[in-house]
């Protein structure tokens, strides 16, 4: 982040190294595939307990982590070859701040979907006094 005064020029300029990074973690696979690598795990389990993920998804989020360092893909010598994912020191490190966001999110979810419902009848009734 690059701080600058208010009004004088962006926070977060375009080549901020901290951009690609945010965007990852932002993600909600990479965030939900975070959540079940609590031990190492097989591909085809990780999409089983991710509902409405895509082999494709699932593939291009579990290699941006591993790129990012966050998870290390291993081959099984299996018959048929598996691949088994797990968290890095790095992607460990990412556990406590993701899980006091996790958990942040469960305590007010039901608050921000009030929030959402009242948003919505108000636009409701504004679009159609229009």
């Amino acid at each position: 982040m690059t701080a600058t005064a208010p009004g004088r020029s962006p926070r977060f300029v375009a080549d901020c190294p901290t951009r690609p990074i945010l965007d990852q973690v932002a993600d909600k696979w990479t965030m939900m595939a975070l959540t079940v690598l609590e031990e190492p795990t097989r591909f085809n389990e990780i999409r089983r307990q991710l509902e409405g993920v895509t082999q494709r998804v699932l593939t291009q989020t579990l290699r941006r982590l591993e790129r990012n360092g966050l998870v290390v893909r291993r081959v099984l010598e299996t018959s048929p070859v598996g691949v088994e994912y797990s968290l890095t020191p790095l992607g460990e490190s990412f556990r406590e701040p993701f899980t006091r966001l996790y958990e942040w999110a469960l305590a007010h979810s039901d608050e921000i979907h009030e929030f959402q419902r009242a948003f919505d009848a108000r636009n409701t009734r504004e679009t159609s006094a229009n």
